[in-house]
Order: C-alpha cells, then structure tokens, then sequence
C-alpha cells in the first residue's frame, strides 16, 4: 500500500507489544470502578486500534476471546460483549484502509460509527435479553471513544516510530 504524503515510514510492530497491550487494556476493564455504562471501553479503543494497523494479527476471533472474557468477568449474558466486539472488529476491517489514509484528527470521525455499532450491539442484545435499557449515557460512550482515538492512537504507535539504531544498520 502506497503511505499517504507526509507521513513517515513506521518500524514493525513487535507481536509482544501488542500482546502486552491488549492484556494491559484487558487489565484497566477488569478494575472495579462501578456502573459506568458512559464510560469509554479501554478494550475497545485497543482492540479497534490493532483491528486497523494490524487487520491480519488482532481479528475478529481475537475480539470474540475478549469478549467472552469481558462477559465472563462482568456476570453479563454469555455473548454480549462477544457479539459487540466481533461487531466492532469486523468494522475496523472494512474500514481500515480508509482509516488509514486519513490525517490523525480526521480519523475518529470515521471511527464514531464504528464504536457506535459495538455499542449498539451490546445494548441491541441486552434488550433481547430482557434486560432493560441501558438508558442514555450509554449513547455517549462512542463519543468519548471517538475523542480518545488520537491520544490512543498516538501512544501506540510511539514505539514504530522510534529511529532505528545506526548500529542494526548493515551496509
């Protein structure tokens, strides 16, 4: 794929990395911090974050482990967080090349949908469920995702962005 203008050539990313990241995000939703149902998810902006820089390695089966994981620690229906993170990985990849060629500032723009679909099908399935409402706040949890896009986005890609070594350098 052809790098928009202006922006610089990235280093690999390091599977460890984004192993590490996940589990540290993972980490920051299992904290007991109460009914927050405005609050953005840390998982999902990791998980969307990953599902467009690195569509082949963080997936839709990745998102549905989590999900299980989320739905398991939360005492939530089997499956609701599942169903919303396959939702919201499948998202990141029919965009992620648009996301891409966008300026950073451009991007969560684009990616307010795509939060707002997760979200839609975690509050989708609880009402089939039988479980009620979620009630307003919960609409604003996409917006804050949204407005934390760059800062996330910006912390992650931090370490391909590091100069290489002129030592590793061979002639």
């Amino acid at each position: 794929m052809i790098m928009p203008r202006g922006q610089p050539l990235l280093l690999p990313v390091n599977p460890a990395f984004i192993a590490a990241s996940l589990c540290v995000a993972l980490a920051i939703n299992l904290l007991p911090l109460g009914a927050r149902p405005w609050a953005p998810d840390a998982l999902v902006l990791v998980l969307a974050f990953w599902g467009v820089h690195q569509p082949l390695r963080v997936g839709l089966g990745l998102g549905f482990v989590f999900g299980l994981c989320m739905d398991v620690q939360q005492s939530a229906m089997l499956g609701q967080h599942a169903l919303a993170y396959t939702v919201l990985m499948f998202g990141t990849r029919l965009f992620h090349r648009r996301v891409l060629w966008l300026r950073p500032l451009q991007q969560p723009l684009q990616m307010v949908g795509v939060f707002a679909a997760a979200h839609g099908a975690y509050v989708l399935a609880g009402l089939l469920a039988g479980r009620g409402w979620a009630g307003w706040s919960a609409l604003l949890a996409p917006l804050f995702e949204a407005l934390l896009w760059p800062l996330v986005s910006a912390a992650l890609l931090w370490p391909q962005r590091r100069t290489p070594d002129s030592k590793d350098q061979r002639p």
